[in-house]
């Protein structure tokens, strides 16, 4: 049996970091950038070259998608794992990775006067005696989520060169634009014919999350009437005023700079404008299906009474959903959950239940009726120059991916339908 192969994952990620393959929210593209189609198709010949089947790309949704064929006899549901090929918004031109290799802990010079250190990033304790992979301290590296790309194409490599594994169909996607919102919205999960999946999107080994926020965005508008100041009696009415005893009248603690695990918050993004008309932007955050409704209807009743105050439709609200959390999904089908413990436990690997306080793709591919919490991909301080890696975790990545489809086999006639907890 052949083992895991260190260098591929290693060169795959170095390989796919120099792309640049930066999302643009201001395009309307599908994706949104060029670079991100020449590493899907890179992704593509990489997937027929491993032996995978049904493997395609799309036009309309920009994912490549393909099957690793079944080689249990048994009846197993297919499942799915999931990465995405776009990375934040931060410079991403001329990227060069850094390999480091048995990083001993002391410090290291990224370069541009930029540095990795222990004291400043305590998580490099957790990977002394790895090879680490850095930025060149100019751009990001990727990892988010370039790492699970490489682990994923590891565990694809693995089982293509060890067919005598048992395990049922396993389905690869492969995806754009996940840091803008927009990617799996767009996914046309008819392509992706699994009962459930796992993104691996950001996070250490042992980590798995089934709870993101509750997610919305809200722009209110205030409309003044403009008179001169000196005859200003009785007539004006101050749209930046009320703006301002608008923003004064959010809850004062629950913001982001006092929130943390799962508390949710409202953050105030702007506030702007004149006497005439002036705008206050909000994002609004809650793990809780009920307390995201609660606090979506604070902003409702406080437009309400504002415009009952100064007079019908001086002050308009436009708010929208931006993600919804897959908990109540994922807590429906526990078995999703459960199969990811016993596969850590079979490695040694600590169950980490953690809070995402952000979203995934998996937000959006639950809703469409493929329950989707995400795992973990090796790298760490992600989206700027601070970004690493190591090889290690994108391997473990691999064998931990392998390790819950056997996993599936053997436990696919006595399911774990434990209820979840946090």
């Amino acid at each position: 049996m052949t083992e895991y192969d260190f260098d591929y994952i290693k060169d795959k990620f170095v390989e796919y970091a120099k792309m640049n393959t930066r999302a643009d929210e201001h395009s309307k593209a599908v994706p949104t950038t060029p670079g991100q189609v020449v590493l899907l198709k890179e992704i593509l010949h990489e997937l027929e070259r491993l032996g995978l089947e049904e493997v395609s790309y799309s036009d309309q949704d920009a994912y490549v998608v393909g099957k690793i064929p079944a080689t249990t006899s048994k009846e197993v549901s297919p499942i799915g794992f999931v990465a995405h090929v776009d990375t934040a918004d931060f410079n991403a031109e001329n990227i060069q990775p850094q390999v480091h290799p048995n990083y001993d802990g002391k410090v290291i010079e990224l370069g541009h006067g930029y540095r990795l250190s222990s004291e400043e990033f305590p998580s490099l304790k957790k990977v002394i005696g790895h090879t680490l992979i850095s930025t060149s301290g100019d751009t990001l590296l990727g990892a988010d989520d370039k790492a699970g790309i490489a682990g994923l194409l590891g565990m694809a490599k693995y089982l293509h060169e060890n067919p005598e594994l048992e395990h049922g169909e396993i389905w690869l996607a492969f995806g754009p634009d996940e840091e803008i919102g927009q990617g799996a919205k767009r996914f046309d999960v008819s392509r992706f014919p699994v009962e459930f999946a796992y993104t691996l999107d950001n996070g250490d080994p042992g980590d798995i999350t089934y709870e993101t926020f509750n997610a919305a965005a809200a722009t209110i508008d205030f409309y003044g009437t403009v008179v001169h100041p000196g005859e200003a009696y009785g007539l004006m009415v101050n749209a930046s005023l009320m703006a301002s005893k608008f923003v004064s009248q959010l809850p004062e603690d629950f913001v982001p700079e006092k929130s943390r695990g799962y508390q949710g918050y409202i953050m105030l993004l702007s506030n702007t404008g004149d006497v005439d008309h002036a705008r206050v932007e909000l994002i609004i955050r809650n793990f809780e299906t009920d307390g995201f409704k609660e606090n979506k209807a604070l902003i409702e009743k406080m437009v309400a009474d504002f415009n009952q105050k100064y007079g019908e439709g001086r002050v308009k609200l436009e708010m929208h959903d931006q993600y919804i959390s897959p908990a109540d999904i994922i807590k429906a089908h526990p078995y999703v959950v459960n199969l990811v413990h016993h596969a850590y436990e079979k490695m040694g690997l600590p169950v980490h239940h953690i809070a995402f306080r952000g979203g995934t793709d998996g937000d959006f591919i639950s809703q469409k009726g493929i329950p989707t919490p995400n795992l973990f991909n090796g790298g760490a301080n992600f989206h700027g120059r601070y970004e690493y890696v190591s090889v290690e975790n994108m391997v473990l990545l691999a064998k931990t991916l392998t390790t819950i489809a056997q996993t599936h086999v053997e436990l696919n006639n006595h399911r774990d339908k434990t209820p979840l907890k946090r």
